[in-house]
């Protein structure tokens, strides 16, 4: 895990795709950066309805500083074995926010406990390292009420550290 002196790093933008065949089940992992848990569950939810007819959709969520937020779920798999590994996956591949999503196809052979721990962590590790990473740069948002005289120069410090303004 990154201390505060490291940098926190997250996937470049774009979606990160890879999967594998496990004993006749595929598994597709799919990741991407976000930095909410609201971003997050849109993806997840475009996952699903790209995916249909999967048997489960297993996901992990890490995102934030002090305190770090995770999300996790196993999506009908035995506890632990779907959502926890993806989790450890992304702490592995020390990135923060990401969401990382397993889908998985039955191929009708049971894995196990072991097997279904190692298939879902082994796929969402393989689409953390598909794409190229960047460092995150930690936003905060500030409010600033001042004369209008002094609208150029706050509009020139926002572009010089690439912020946005909104609600002028």
């Amino acid at each position: 895990a990154a201390s505060n002196k490291e940098s926190l790093v997250t996937l470049e933008d774009g979606l990160h795709e890879d999967e594998q065949t496990i004993k006749k089940s595929r598994f597709i992992g799919l990741a991407t950066n976000c930095a909410s848990w609201d971003d997050a569950q849109t993806f997840i939810a475009s996952v699903r309805a790209d995916h249909p007819k999967a048997r489960h959709v297993c996901f992990g969520f890490v995102a934030g500083v002090n305190p770090v937020q995770e999300r996790a779920s196993d999506d009908g798999e035995p506890t632990g074995t779907g959502g926890a590994p993806i989790i450890g996956a992304i702490k592995g591949e020390s990135l923060s926010d990401v969401v990382c999503a397993v889908v998985r196809y039955s191929g009708g052979i049971k894995l196990g406990a072991g097997g279904l721990i190692r298939a879902y962590g082994g796929t969402a590790r393989l689409a953390l390292r598909v794409g190229p990473n960047k460092v995150l740069i930690p936003m905060s948002t500030i409010r600033v009420s001042t004369a209008a005289s002094n609208a150029g120069c706050i509009y020139q410090s926002i572009q010089k550290y690439g912020g946005t303004a909104s609600g002028e």
